[in-house]
């Protein structure tokens, strides 16, 4: 099975994981790239709690070449960054997809929001973790 991590990270602790994980798994990676990068944290509490997309650079590799994918993220005011919803509206129909969610406090309200846009898209979510990042913010 050809596997995906796709991840975003703001401050680089979720890109960490995404690496590692990527090499425990032998699958590939691609880095979600958020065109409002400079004043994304500010704003992007805001736009997440309200559940918006932002636009996204264009992913290095494509999601529908793979059989399953693994999204990781951090949780921004409880809920997936914009530029991660911007990522869950482009995802191809019928992927196996896993979302593993970071934050300082290792739980959140987001699960039942991505579980909801998961299947709004066709896919399957074969499963969501919250995992705590101890010591760190969880971007």
């Amino acid at each position: 099975m050809k596997t995906l991590v796709i991840y975003y990270s703001y401050t680089g602790h979720t890109k960490e994981a995404a690496i590692e994980l990527a090499a425990k798994e032998a699958a590939d990676i691609t880095e979600v790239k958020d065109v409002r990068r400079k004043k994304a944290f500010p704003l992007g509490c805001l736009a997440a709690i309200r559940g918006k997309a932002w636009p996204i650079q264009a992913l290095d590799k494509d999601p529908a070449a793979y059989d399953r994918l693994i999204i990781l993220s951090p949780i921004w005011a409880g809920n997936p960054p914009p530029a991660v919803n911007g990522l869950f509206a482009q995802l191809p129909k019928g992927k196996k997809i896993s979302v593993k969610m970071n934050s300082a406090g290792g739980q959140s309200n987001c699960r039942e929001r991505v579980k909801k846009v998961i299947k709004l898209k066709g896919c399957v979510l074969e499963g969501y973790e919250d995992i705590r990042v101890p010591g760190k913010d969880a971007g």
